[in-house]
């Protein structure tokens, strides 16, 4: 079974950075489409970016745009997510989520969702 596992949350000062990674584990890293989101507690899932396969496109939601990069190193079979300057309302779980077929803005298009790593933004 495949499964999802992220890495790299922590707690950060504002202004700071931090550098998410997430491993699928089980499966063949190159076949999927892969994204992320944040999650706050009673909220839905905030899209944050997302990633072809081969990491020729990418796709960036509106809430931290300027702030993300997305990449993903298919020998390594990891995708990050660059996070800069980040602010106390970023804080949230930080999930990505992987599909075969399809790239979207919502939890519901993605076959596969990781546990989340927390990130906290505090002075």
């Amino acid at each position: 079974q495949v499964q999802l596992v992220e890495s790299g949350g922590g707690m950060v000062q504002p202004g700071g950075s931090l550098r998410l990674a997430c491993t699928p584990s089980g499966s063949t890293f190159t076949t999927y489409h892969m994204a992320w989101f944040r999650q706050t507690p009673g909220n839905e899932p905030e899209f944050l970016a997302s990633i072809t396969r081969t990491g020729g496109n990418s796709w960036y939601g509106d809430n931290m745009k300027g702030r993300l990069a997305i990449s993903r190193d298919n020998a390594k079979n990891t995708i990050f997510l660059q996070m800069d300057n980040l602010r106390p309302e970023d804080t949230a779980i930080y999930h990505c989520a992987a599909d075969p077929r399809q790239l979207g803005r919502r939890q519901a298009e993605y076959q596969l969702w990781g546990q989340g790593t927390q990130v906290t933004v505090s002075s």
